[in-house]
């Protein structure tokens, strides 16, 4: 099967010819799981990256010396994908200065001294929504974007072009990667918040069904959100396989509807709109109040963290503020934003809190069963195969990269691959695939437009 073409895989799923996606087991970790949210105080200072969403940067709107509140639009761009940044804390601004951000990028930041008063920029009040265009606008400037990992504009998410096409929402709390328990909480403490935000999304799009993807190794969030939705016909929890990647949204799309999201497709293509839990809570939450997104609930855990917790932090406090207020200190092997699956090695304690930042995983010792960094030659033992939820092969990809060969990559699937670690996980050889394949894609990107450029000029 693994050697089939892509295009005849998804004919499989059609006809419903695989019956599970290959994947992980993976021990869960979640030690945080029942450890009730906590607000962490107001750190001295806060730095506000002008990019924390998949797309365009934000122009700063402030400059050294101005007084911000909280809530206040310091960010904005006037591109699509593109959603303002807010000020997290009240204080003044010490300055706006280019920072290396954890994805790589050179980024702004506004750095605020806070003046521990967090005064608002306007009081609580209710977000006025009488249509969809009014309701997109809302969401725009409410700063959301997905609060899953993958940063996408939810404003654009749900503007999509032919909205008469959709008929289902897809509510993400599959939460599959060991450690964090974020959205756990969410579903625990705010359960009406959720559904709020369920049936404003569904009025707003004219969506029919609602489904909630739970993993069943989270038996109390789902006997609680059946009870809050059982008067809701139109609104149904999927109990989901506890399967590494189960919340990808390819995987929790289909788990839930039987459709396959092609290649080069979005889930709206084929009449879905999946969102993560917490970010259709906090668009609930910020229609009740108007206050937009400015603050974050991470899990911190790890085999290095003797208490593993759920904190509220304000947007842009540093990572070593997080952890001396969790009391996580001495000797870090290292420390990841988000899970040990997917997360992102913090370069310098001094990195900030960012949107779509779920956890900080703190590891004594790299996880998994490998213990060295020691790499050794592929032995085509096939297991990244196996393994891989979308069916392609790692390591063919990783030598079409090592030999810059990136006009074969399309053909091997590249844009399917999700990230989500499985085949660096299972390789008993330690290479860096899914690492390689993340670094491919953007020269990929650049070669495929070159060649379109080409057959344009010719």
């Amino acid at each position: 099967m693994h050697n089939l073409e892509q295009k005849q895989v998804i004919e499989l799923f059609k006809r419903n010819k695989i019956a599970s996606l290959p994947g992980l087991r993976l021990p869960h970790l979640k030690d945080g799981q029942e450890m009730q949210t906590v607000s962490m105080p107001v750190p001295a200072c806060v730095r506000i990256p002008m990019l924390q969403h998949m797309g365009h940067a934000c122009e700063p709107l402030v400059q050294a010396g101005d007084t911000v509140c909280v809530g206040q639009k310091i960010g904005d761009s006037d591109a699509l994908m593109s959603v303002p940044v807010h000020a997290s804390v009240s204080g003044t601004v010490r300055t706006v200065e280019t920072r290396t951000a954890y994805s790589g990028q050179h980024v702004q930041h506004v750095v605020i001294d806070t003046d521990g008063t967090q005064t608002l920029e306007h009081p609580d009040m209710p977000v006025d929504t009488p249509d969809r265009d009014s309701f997109l606008n809302a969401v725009r400037e409410s700063g959301l974007c997905g609060l899953g990992g993958a940063g996408f504009p939810t404003h654009v998410k749900l503007g999509y072009r032919d909205f008469d096409r959709l008929d289902t929402l897809i509510v993400n709390a599959a939460e599959c990667e060991p450690y964090i328990t974020s959205d756990y909480r969410e579903m625990m403490e705010h359960p009406d918040q959720i559904l709020e935000g369920i049936l404003l999304v569904m009025k707003h799009l004219r969506i029919s069904r609602a489904f909630i993807g739970i993993e069943d190794n989270k038996p109390q969030a789902i006997t609680l959100l059946q009870e809050k939705t059982s008067a809701f016909s139109c609104i149904q929890i999927i109990p989901l396989r506890n399967r590494y990647p189960q919340g990808a949204e390819k995987m929790i799309a289909y788990a839930a509807t039987g459709r396959v999201i092609p290649q080069g497709s979005l889930p709206a293509d084929q009449g879905m709109i999946v969102m993560n839990v917490s970010s259709i809570s906090f668009l609930a939450h910020y229609m009740k109040t108007s206050q937009p997104l400015t603050t974050r609930r991470i899990t911190v855990s790890g085999d290095a963290v003797a208490s593993p917790c759920n904190v509220i932090v304000p947007i842009g406090t540093s990572v070593a503020d997080v952890l001396h207020y969790c009391g996580v200190n001495g000797d870090l092997r290292s420390v990841l934003m988000g899970g040990p699956m997917m997360g992102i090695a913090v370069a310098q304690l001094e990195d900030p809190i960012i949107k779509n930042n779920n956890a900080l995983t703190i590891l004594k010792h790299p996880s998994g069963r490998n213990t060295s960094h020691d790499t050794t030659a592929c032995i085509r033992c096939s297991k990244c195969i196996r393994s891989c939820p979308m069916h392609l092969m790692p390591a063919m990809l990783e030598k079409a990269y090592d030999r810059r060969d990136f006009a074969a990559m399309p053909a091997l699937g590249v844009d399917l691959c999700i990230g989500c670690g499985c085949c660096s996980y299972v390789c008993p050889a330690k290479r860096n695939l899914t690492q390689k394949i993340q670094l491919a894609k953007p020269h990929v990107r650049r070669y495929l437009e070159q060649q379109n450029a080409k057959e344009v000029q010719t």
